[in-house]
């Protein structure tokens, strides 16, 4: 093949290798990509699409976001070390919620009398130029590596993607300087067969046996999950297991549909709540599935003598400080395979079939009694404001199969999970971590994957803030990818004032009347989606006003207009 730059290069491997979309905040150090990207455009030759993003943080949320909607990698592309950092809180995200994504930054020049093309020709590149870019980042890539020449850069793209999308998932991150990018290489295809990533781990035979012997002989079994359903086939594998052995399931800070909320097993969702789960409470074998905390043990936790057993993607959490569980049997595996293999050993043994009736109908009364308690929080309230549930319970009139969630509730996560009663593996998503402001770039990355989806995104009005909603609605309106944001706006951060109160209730935090912590003068939230991508938007307070201004909303979305729906839900 002809001799193509390294930049083109780059490009190329990415397509072969599957990459569709590079979200990209251009610099100084990208003149090699972009025309390598115009020398294609003029072939005619298929590259991933380029989004231009103007905000660092926005484009690696939309690579979250398409990446947990398709399954797949995607690339982002930021300016040297300063693009690097305003990365911002999305690295955490990605990190913390294992989601493979690609970022690619470029570095300043290597030389400066001229000695190569790309050499340094700005003020910039001596200010730009640092002692350890990756180390920005370095805590929280699963890889690293500074592409040195261009003639391994095919091996080096597959390499990086294979750990990205090996078990437990994660970002990586590369860069290469101006000339390494401009340098001349022999033409390379990329070979996708280096990509492909680790074959799933199954659980051992000897643990196997032992959870299937506990299983059978349990009186009170528990699941608890957190992000099992990141795979939906696993969703249905637990529901299999649930049903079969009448064991109730409850999510621990899920990030995804664990179990269809309609589910006879299904039993609710704990966050912050600082309160003992009862079943946690009274379970004798508790069944630990993909969750980094599946309780917060200084107000929930399992009894003394219940024998804990965890199956996790990441059953070591090595990026966490702090971690222990107190299992009697952990293992590395995929939730998935596992459940297969604990399916097909339960059904060679006999099954104590009286006891499981017995639990199975408990069960579902339980299941039945908490559905008439939350269809009773549901009502339309009778001072004429709008409560969290009731805005829920409205918006679940507009759900259908094809409705993806982008659940950035924070301190309405719960209500969120429990008031839409979503059934469908994959309808909702969150970011797995726990910096804000994901939802509305994650929302606009999920409707690029899935056009035609209907797409919400769900935040408080701290995080919608915190989203950079100029750069989210301009690359909405310009990617003809809308979706609809609906705001739980309480005036405030209402979470870090929770935190505090949950801790000082008593002291001067308690007393106080001001925490510094509410958004007065409000900030007009609809406007600002308006003034830059031309979205409908309301503000309302009544609950006589949800009804209207939801159709309304879903008509905007109907015309190809995003729609900002901002709800007054209390104050904080």
């Amino acid at each position: 093949m002809p001799n193509q730059t390294t930049a083109a290069l780059l490009l190329q491997s990415l397509q072969q290798l599957g990459v569709e979309f590079l979200f990209a905040n251009l610099g100084s150090d990208h003149p090699p990509l972009l025309e390598a990207l115009e020398q294609a455009r003029e072939q005619g030759r298929a590259l991933p699409r380029l989004i231009t993003c103007p905000n660092e943080m926005v484009a690696l949320s939309a690579a979250h976001g398409c990446a947990l909607a398709g399954g797949r990698p995607q690339a982002v592309i930021v300016h040297v070390e300063c693009g690097t950092q305003a990365l911002a809180g999305a690295v955490h995200n990605a990190a913390r919620g294992r989601v493979p994504v690609l970022i690619f930054a470029g570095a300043s020049p290597l030389t400066q009398e001229g000695e190569l093309r790309g050499s340094r020709n700005e003020f910039i590149h001596w200010i730009q130029d640092v002692h350890d870019q990756h180390g920005i980042v370095r805590g929280y890539m699963k890889y690293d590596y500074e592409i040195r020449v261009g003639h391994n850069l095919p091996q080096v793209l597959a390499r990086a993607l294979r750990i990205a999308c090996s078990a437990p998932q994660g970002p990586v991150y590369l860069s290469a300087a101006r000339e390494v990018l401009e340098q001349e290489v022999p033409g390379l295809d990329a070979q996708p067969l280096l990509a492909r990533p680790l074959e799933p781990l199954a659980l051992a035979p000897a643990m196997l046996g032992e959870l299937a012997d506990a299983l059978c002989e349990a009186r009170s079994p528990l699941i608890v999950s957190s992000h099992l359903g990141r795979r939906p086939e696993a969703v249905r594998a637990l529901q299999r297991l649930s049903t079969r052995m009448a064991i109730p399931v409850c999510e621990s800070a899920p990030s995804c549909l664990n179990l269809p909320t309609d589910d006879p097993m299904y039993l609710g969702n704990q966050w912050n709540q600082p309160v003992q789960n009862p079943l946690l409470a009274e379970a004798d074998v508790v069944l630990v599935l993909d969750s980094d905390v599946p309780w917060i043990p200084t107000v929930n936790r399992p009894r003394r003598d219940a024998r804990i057993f965890h199956i996790d993607v990441d059953a070591l959490k090595q990026a966490m400080p702090l971690w222990y569980l107190g299992a009697e049997r952990s293992a590395q595996a995929d939730a998935l395979c596992a459940l297969e293999q604990l399916d097909a050993e339960l059904q060679r043994r006999p099954l104590p079939l009286q006891a499981i009736e017995q639990r199975r109908a408990r069960i579902a009364a339980l299941h039945a009694r908490r559905d008439q308690e939350l269809a009773a929080l549901e009502a339309r309230p009778g001072d004429g404001g709008i409560t969290p549930e009731y805005l829920c319970a409205c918006l679940r009139a507009h759900v259908d199969a094809d409705t993806i969630v982008c659940n950035e509730g924070i301190s309405n996560y719960h209500t969120v999970i429990n008031h839409l009663r979503l059934t469908e593996p994959g309808s909702l998503l969150a970011s797995g971590g726990g910096s804000l402001g994901w939802s509305g770039g994650a929302a606009f990355g999920v409707g690029l994957m899935r056009p035609g989806s209907k797409v919400i995104a769900l935040c408080g009005d701290g995080s919608y803030l915190f989203s950079v909603p100029s750069s989210v609605h301009w690359m909405a309106r310009r990617y003809a990818a809308p979706f609809l944001t609906v705001i739980f706006n309480n005036g405030g951060w209402k979470s870090p004032k929770l935190s505090a109160l949950a801790l000082h209730a008593e002291d001067a935090v308690g007393r106080a009347e001001d925490l510094g912590m509410s958004f007065e003068p409000a900030p007009d939230h609809a406007a600002i989606a308006a003034a830059a991508g031309g979205a409908w938007g309301r503000r309302i307070g009544r609950a006589d006003e949800v009804e209207p201004a939801l159709r309304d909303a879903f008509a905007a979305l109907a015309e190809g207009r995003a729609a900002v729906l901002d709800v007054q839900v209390g104050a904080l």
